[in-house]
């Protein structure tokens, strides 16, 4: 019989992400601006745009900035600086791919 112990006592497992970057979507944010498929449009942009990186577009709950007419992102790189990424929800869907997954060489 297994208790509790042997939860504690297992040790966590890595995997390899079958993708580079990682771009977070508020949902909130996109439905309150009426812009449903910001998603999809963005994860298509990035794939013209950015054919040599694998990148996961995700929507998430409420990022907790909630700005005014305006959508919130979250990239990795992001994250790791601490802040968030606010763009105009009239923003070219190819132009938020630059931003959110710039190109390292530019």
């Amino acid at each position: 019989m297994s208790g509790s112990g042997d939860v504690q006592r297992r040790r966590p497992k890595a995997a390899s992400a079958p993708w580079n970057d990682l771009v977070v979507v508020c949902a909130k944010c996109a439905k309150r601006q009426g812009i449903g498929k910001v998603r999809k449009d963005l994860k298509r942009a990035l794939k013209r745009t950015r054919p040599d990186r694998k990148v996961r577009v995700v929507e998430t709950g409420c990022l907790g900035l909630c700005p005014k007419r305006s959508l919130t992102f979250a990239t990795a790189a992001s994250l790791r600086a601490g802040r968030l990424v606010v763009l105009d929800p009239a923003t070219e869907a190819e132009a938020m791919a630059q931003v959110l997954v710039p190109d390292p060489a530019s």
